[in-house]
């Protein structure tokens, strides 16, 4: 029993040893623990942030400053205008915009209560959450600050009790999801997560498995050219991405009660898009496994970084700027943006143009290199 024991063993470890798969089972695991070891930050910091300053004093000045300041925040974009800074919140540039209107000076001056108007993208529950709660300590921090604009600022610690506190009321108001629903936050991105899985691992299953079954080769001999035979062999798939699409979207809207705002017909023809991406990417992942392992472990290696840094779970801003440039080689990050473009802020194409232009250069970029490498194969 002992000698069937080892010479079996040493023939599975021989196996495992000469199998091209056992490389990924080592290789995958441990560039996923670096890259996510470090990527991965749940504290919110950086929230990209407009401001409008129709006020121009000094203490206007001082409350913006607060903001540009802090690290919750980040102040991307000065404007000049309510429509401008609700234009930026629904295009999804800033996700919190703060507006400080006409008399807010004269208004602290004189002792009266000074309004400021906060308003938070609330599709991002978390930042939203974080953004609200820093906004409360700001308005207690500028009350204190404004109430000492009169004394010396080492005194401040020490303020007689004849100094009021200034009224200062930042006005926090919740755009896109009030309710802050988590649905209406993950369910939008999982209906682009499950597309590019279905589809990379249809298509690149599907021609690793005619490869190891032999009816590849007889498909070679066929006298149809190679982009005949790629695109043929896309097309099923394509259909099959297209109901999928349909099927989960129907499901986000009915199911778990997540309403479309923007236009249904931009949404189906920028799926359209990435769908071609995905089977893109799954053609290139076909050409380089040798087997329906091997395709599996790839796709998988796709599908973690897509989950972890394409803002489905964690926002964009809350990855590290070392790491950060990696997010936009991850072609669902864009799809992503787009859904939750669409679906919650009812965005136009001319607020999502850059993520669809961005798409449709994957799309080029992968199929010509799919493209090329399947006729390499062939030949």
């Amino acid at each position: 029993m002992l000698a069937s024991f080892r010479a079996v063993a040493a023939k599975e470890f021989l196996h495992v040893r000469r199998d091209p798969a056992t490389r990924f089972v080592f290789l995958i695991p441990v560039l996923q623990l670096l890259l996510f070891g470090f990527a991965i930050r749940v504290e919110v910091t950086d929230i990209p942030t407009a401001v409008v300053d129709l006020d121009g004093t000094h203490e206007s000045r001082q409350l913006l400053d607060l903001y540009a300041n802090a690290r919750s925040f980040e102040v991307v974009r000065r404007l000049s205008s309510l429509p401008e800074l609700e234009a930026d919140l629904v295009a999804g540039r800033a996700k919190v915009g703060v507006l400080v209107p006409p008399g807010f000076g004269r208004d602290v001056r004189r002792g009266e209560r000074a309004e400021a108007l906060v308003l938070v993208d609330g599709s991002y529950s978390s930042e939203a959450s974080a953004a609200i709660q820093v906004t409360r300590a700001l308005g207690f921090y500028v009350a204190r600050r404004f109430r000492a604009a009169a004394w010396d600022v080492r005194d401040l610690p020490h303020l007689p009790p004849a100094a009021p506190l200034a009224q200062v009321d930042l006005r926090t108001r919740l755009l896109f999801n009030p309710q802050l629903r988590s649905a209406n936050f993950f369910v939008p991105g999982l209906v682009g997560i499950i597309l590019q899985l279905v589809t990379i691992l249809l298509t690149s299953f599907s021609i690793v498995r005619e490869r190891e079954s032999g009816t590849w080769e007889q498909m070679m001999v066929t006298p149809i050219g190679s982009w005949g035979l790629l695109f043929g062999k896309l097309a099923p798939y394509a259909v099959v991405g297209a109901i999928e699409t349909s099927v989960v979207v129907t499901l986000m809207v009915y199911l778990f009660g997540v309403p479309i705002a923007g236009s249904l017909g931009l949404l189906s023809a920028l799926a359209a898009l990435f769908l071609l991406t995905s089977l893109s990417l799954g053609l290139i992942l076909s050409t380089f496994a040798r087997n329906q392992a091997e395709a599996m472990q790839m796709a998988f290696f796709v599908l973690l970084p897509s989950i972890l840094l394409s803002g489905f779970v964690f926002p964009l801003e809350t990855i590290p700027e070392e790491i950060h440039p990696l997010t936009y080689l991850i072609p669902v990050r864009y799809f992503i943006e787009i859904l939750r473009g669409i679906i919650l802020r009812g965005a136009p194409f001319d607020a999502l143009w850059t993520q669809a232009a961005a798409l449709g250069l994957y799309t080029l970029v992968l199929l010509t290199l799919g493209g090329l490498r399947f006729r390499r194969r062939m030949a």
